[in-house]
């Protein structure tokens, strides 16, 4: 009872350069340095922690000053091998840089360099986190590591190599230790528990040597920690996630399927029931992510590399297999890549159990807005195509007009009407007579006069017999600029007009549903409420023909397409807006008085007579001027 207990990572510490796990590579330039005596004079041992470096330090020194060496197989008896053993060694100094990084550290260094070994034969000094020395610290061991004194050995250990000086790392041999394989470290802290009769399953090891990151120094505390529940029941899985605070298999498994099925209420209440057992807001979402990579590599990867990666059973890999059958690959990236986003939420908020309830409920919605066919849907609809990907689109028609056969009679004809028509009629004839004749083109004979009268009668519909033109739904195939551009010339204020143009950006504009983000959220609660908001929903209304559109207003999001406004010139520019044309308006024409055969009759002379008259007025243009004032006076007329 009175014997100091002795940590498991300390008491199985390796002793022999064959005892270290994992790091053949090491081992052997090691080993064949020591046996063809090419011992450098500086050695940098860097890699993740719990990998070997000090211990694989110490093993190096031992081999060098070992009664026997040196040699790769130290006895272990002798007194420097028991004095490194027990860490009280003379010759071979450790030295902690994080707690003695100052230059004078350096110097004391570099004070008791100069002194040869006491009674071994080698001066080691071993520089446990070198990265932590300060630079004057590093620039003052520069001379002496390029070229100490005979017999001393510098060994430095760091797990950031990046912040060694590179004059530092030219002047030593190093050395990257590789993170320890899994399979490594399940096999010896078997050996372990079959060495201290911890009752543990294989599973449970897995579940550790997994969590250790690949360290075997965290994998072997984790083990003697949880050997304190060692009972008439093995130590499972469960204990560990338990100790940990991890979620289990099970209610990961059934969260992330609400979360793949877009079910966020019954999300919520499986959070509930995580969060009431006392487990972390950050490591919940951790453990989502985690499992939400092996969803990832079983969905994309073959079985036996899905064992490998994940580490999970058959029951395991089945279940994580169902739930690949609905859900995508992009979308379990998108899963990982929000949990990510969210975990660094969670490290910063005072309030970490409302941004994890927030969290849950976004991811269960982005599961559904993320799906393949959604997204092809936007894309058709952004670009304006008019197939639905998912086959629900419907078709509109707009019914023909219903003409009734009634007529009514031709309503008079005055005279600025018929100068129209002679204009017309005349510029019909330019297009289709020969230039030759192009002086008989302003005749307008009967037949133009029957025309007029057939147009008329076409055109005079009973008002009580006419069906307007029903209004068809707008066709998503129509192109979103131009229907911007009718949308913003539809907003009468000009602030609002102005305001749209410089920070608005048409997301989706259809009868059902209109869509626009703002750039600035300054602008965004501006245009959210008030007449603003109001004169764009008369905008669409107007645009569709309909009452009470549905207007969303919102900030941009990552997928929105950003629509190019039209170009305009600069002459363009500068010109005043066109006047509006005044709309035609129709006549009734059942009030019309009817016209007389008598009064057709006396329009067509007029017609004749004035092309007479015109005639007459071209030929006189081929004489002098006094000739046509004698015509004129005399009321004559030249015979040829």
């Amino acid at each position: 009872m009175n014997e100091k207990y002795i940590p498991l990572y300390r008491k199985y510490r390796p002793q022999k350069l064959e005892e270290v796990v994992g790091q053949e590579h090491i081992k052997k330039a090691l080993k064949n340095a020591i046996e063809l005596n090419k011992i450098s004079h500086a050695y940098l041992f860097t890699g993740p922690r719990g990998t070997g470096k000090t211990s694989t330090a110490r093993i190096f020194a031992k081999s060098l000053n070992c009664k026997e060496g040196p040699t790769i197989t130290p006895c272990g008896v002798c007194e420097n091998c028991v004095d490194i053993t027990n860490s009280t060694p003379m010759d071979v100094i450790e030295i902690d840089a994080a707690s003695n990084r100052k230059v004078e550290d350096a110097q004391n260094i570099l004070e008791k360099v100069m002194y040869a070994p006491v009674n071994s034969r080698y001066k080691i000094y071993i520089i446990d986190e070198v990265h932590m020395l300060s630079t004057t610290a590093f620039n003052a061991l520069l001379k002496t590591l390029e070229e100490p004194p005979k017999n001393v050995i510098f060994i430095l250990a760091t797990t950031e190599v990046h912040k060694v000086l590179d004059t530092i790392k030219s002047r030593c041999q190093r050395f990257d230790f590789k993170r320890i394989t899994t399979d490594d470290i399940v096999k010896h802290l078997r050996y372990i528990s079959d060495n201290e009769k911890i009752n543990i399953t294989d599973d449970a090891l897995f579940t550790i040597a997994k969590n250790s990151a690949g360290g075997m120094r965290d994998s072997i505390a984790l083990l003697d920690q949880l050997s304190v529940l060692d009972g008439d029941d093995a130590i499972t899985t469960d204990d560990i996630n338990n100790l940990l605070g991890r979620l289990s298999f099970d209610t990961l498994n059934s969260l992330a399927d609400k979360i793949v099925n877009s079910k966020p209420q019954e999300a919520i209440e499986d959070l509930e029931k995580i969060y009431n057992s006392g487990n972390e807001p950050v490591q919940i979402l951790t453990n989502l992510m985690d499992y939400f990579k092996n969803l990832l590599i079983v969905k994309n990867c073959r079985k036996e590399i899905a064992f490998e990666l994940t580490q999970a059973n058959d029951t395991q890999i089945k279940s994580l297999s169902f739930q690949t059958e609905n859900v995508e690959t992009h979308q379990i990236v998108f899963l990982i890549d929000k949990c990510a986003d969210y975990i660094k939420e969670l490290k910063l908020t005072n309030n970490p159990r409302l941004w994890l309830e927030v969290a849950i409920i976004d991811l269960a919605n982005l599961a559904e807005n993320t799906s393949l066919s959604e997204l092809q849907n936007r894309i058709a609809r952004l670009e304006g195509g008019a197939t639905n990907i998912s086959g629900n689109s419907r078709s509109y028609s707009a019914s023909p007009i219903q003409v009734s056969a009634y007529k009514t009679a031709p309503s008079p004809v005055t005279k600025p009407e018929m100068q129209k028509i002679e204009r017309t009629a005349k510029s019909d004839n330019d297009k289709q007579i020969p230039k030759e004749n192009a002086e008989q083109s302003g005749k307008i004979t009967a037949e133009s006069i029957e025309k007029f009268e057939n147009k008329d009668e076409g055109t005079n519909i009973k008002e009580d017999n006419f069906s307007p033109v029903p209004m068809s739904k707008h066709s998503e195939s129509c192109d979103i600029a131009t229907l911007w551009g009718n949308l913003l010339n539809n907003v009468h204020s000009a602030p609002t007009r102005a305001l749209l143009k410089q920070w608005a950006n048409p997301v989706k504009i259809a009868p059902e549903e209109t869509i626009l983000t703002m750039k600035n959220e300054i602008f965004l609660n501006q245009v959210q409420s008030g007449s603003k908001k109001q004169s764009i929903v008369d905008a669409v209304n107007a645009l569709f023909s309909q009452e009470n559109s549905n207007v969303i207003i919102r900030l941009p999001h990552a997928d929105d397409v950003q629509v190019k406004p039209v170009a305009v010139s600069p002459v363009e520019k500068l010109q005043p807006p066109p006047k509006p044309k005044p709309s035609p308006v129709m006549k009734n024409l059942e009030k019309e008085p009817e016209v007389s055969q008598k009064e057709v009759e006396e329009l067509k002379d007029d017609v004749q007579n004035n092309e007479s008259a015109s005639a007459s007025k071209i030929a006189e243009s081929f004489h002098s001027d006094n000739v046509n004032m004698v015509m004129e006076i005399f009321e004559g007329k030249v015979i040829d």
